[in-house]
């Protein structure tokens, strides 16, 4: 086993790139052409991805996501709607018989989250990662009714002061492991929940102070403790020395190969950057 993963900070790119990068790249890692790999990335423009199982139309209003100049794209994970907006996101691509990795989805899911719990806490925020093995610790960190992502409770939970500071999803393909996920540096609940269609604009404003409660971001957690904002630039090498902690690996900085770069373009054209994909639900 190698202890040496390649790093790819790919930077503000748009959104069907960006999920068919993540493919790509676990295609690659699957078929063993490339080494297990953390990508960092951002949104140009600020975008609204929904899982893989949302039905599109139903919930998101498309006309003022395209009124509010936001990308929009559905991604290969599960899960539910998320602004990229002002954050760092992550993804991971690992063989699916890496050595030491969970078969469980939720233990592999656990064991690729320490990384996070260990940036967080470089980055001044003691986090914590919770088991959500109750019904009851679940409704915690659950509203019925919202399409937003950062309500929507995974089996193991990463939180600060008992709100939730990161949203991450994961897929099984192509004989590889990719996870990718949210980790806010700001939050605009007026803008996300904006996006989202309600029965009544009671039950948005009901949930979007409900959200509030649950969710947090990076800067206002540090804010409340007279700590300065953290840029992504520092927020990126904070949890890439998390993820060498907690896997025990060293990060080898690499862009993707042509291969996975053509693979990703392709994708953009036949799937991501379609409406068949986006809309299809």
């Amino acid at each position: 086993m190698t202890n040496e993963w390649r790093l790819v900070r790919s930077g503000a790119c748009a959104p069907d790139y960006n999920m068919a990068a993540d493919e790509a790249m676990m295609k690659a890692v699957g078929a063993g052409e490339a080494p297990p790999t953390l990508r960092f990335y951002g949104w140009n423009p600020a975008t609204l991805s929904i899982g893989y199982f949302q039905k599109a139309e139903d919930e998101v209003d498309l006309e003022e996501v395209r009124r509010r100049g936001l990308g929009f794209v559905r991604r290969p994970t599960g899960g539910r709607a998320v602004l990229h907006d002002v954050e760092v996101t992550y993804s991971i691509a690992v063989p699916e018989k890496y050595p030491g990795l969970p078969t469980s989805v939720t233990e592999s899911y656990r064991v690729l989250s320490e990384g996070l719990v260990h940036g967080f806490r470089a980055l001044g925020l003691d986090a914590a990662m919770v088991s959500l093995a109750s019904e009851e610790e679940k409704a915690k960190y659950a509203s019925a009714g919202s399409a937003a992502c950062f309500d929507s409770p995974s089996w193991y939970e990463l939180v600060v002061d008992g709100r939730k500071v990161a949203g991450s999803a994961q897929v099984r393909q192509h004989g590889a492991v990719l996870q990718h996920g949210s980790i806010l540096l700001d939050l605009d609940i007026e803008q996300l929940f904006s996006l989202l269609r309600f029965r009544s604009e009671r039950l948005r404003e009901r949930l979007a102070a409900s959200f509030a409660d649950k969710a947090a971001a990076i800067n206002d957690l540090r804010a409340a403790r007279g700590l300065a904002g953290v840029a992504a630039s520092d927020a990126e090498a904070a949890f890439a020395d998390g993820w060498a902690r907690s896997l025990g690996v060293r990060f080898a900085p690499q862009p993707l190969s042509a291969a996975e770069e053509a693979e990703t373009a392709r994708l953009v054209a036949e799937k991501y950057g379609t409406d068949e994909w986006n809309l299809r639900r």
